[in-house]
């Protein structure tokens, strides 16, 4: 399974089995997380079989196998939340390659509680990861035509950026974000209050994906 398979194959997954990670499945977790921490200036951290409810996490969490996650940090810059959502996605959909599910859980744990050990950064959510009990379903999308406007006749790239962005997870579902293309440039705006920019990043990763980064330069 490749990237952009998984787009198609990752759904969200609240409950996992009681199953420790592979070694080698945490080696390449680790290896994708040191790469685009480097290329993005980030600080995304892989926990492992974590006995304790990260940072205040709620304790219902522990009941539904809660023992791995990627905890989403980075500097404190303009850009961090979509940088995160960006980067976020990549190891989510990369351990979706490996044979994993994943649920973002976003800002539902106590950032105060953590804040004494990180700070100077920005922490913005964590992603748990596991072995499911089920795969999950499919999440109820808007339609096509409801997100996106395109000057002229529509590429092929264009349409498939699009369909693969619909699959993207973001904040409670709203999918509030408006794709937009002229020629070989495309802008994404989103609106969704606080989660704006990591549905932002989110998006724009998974329409890079579905689209082809060659066919086009964002504006």
């Amino acid at each position: 399974m490749d990237i952009k398979e998984a787009i198609y194959a990752r759904h969200t997954v609240r409950k996992f089995q009681d199953k420790p990670l592979a070694e080698d499945v945490v080696k390449a977790l680790q290896a994708r997380i040191e790469k685009v921490n480097k290329e993005h200036q980030v600080n995304i951290k892989l926990v492992t079989n974590e006995s304790v409810p990260v940072w205040g996490v709620m304790k219902f969490f522990m009941t539904k196998g809660l023992k791995n996650y990627l905890v989403l940090l980075g500097p404190d810059r303009a850009d961090i939340e979509e940088s995160l959502g960006y980067c976020g996605i990549d190891i989510a959909l990369y351990a979706q390659t490996l044979g994993l599910n994943t649920w973002w859980v976003g800002g539902t744990y106590s950032k105060n509680s953590a804040s004494k050990d990180v700070e100077g950064s920005v922490i913005n959510g964590i992603i748990a990861l596991g072995y499911g009990q089920v795969q999950g379903v499919p999440h109820k999308s808007k339609a096509f035509e409801d997100v996106c406007q395109y000057e002229g006749a529509m590429p092929e790239w264009f349409k498939q950026g699009v369909e693969a962005a619909l699959l993207a997870p973001t904040a409670m579902n709203k999918q509030k974000f408006m794709i937009t293309g002229k020629d070989n440039e495309v802008s994404i705006s989103c609106d969704n209050g606080k989660w704006s920019g990591t549905d932002l990043g989110i998006v724009k990763y998974h329409f890079e994906v579905g689209a082809g980064k060659d066919n086009f330069q964002w504006k």
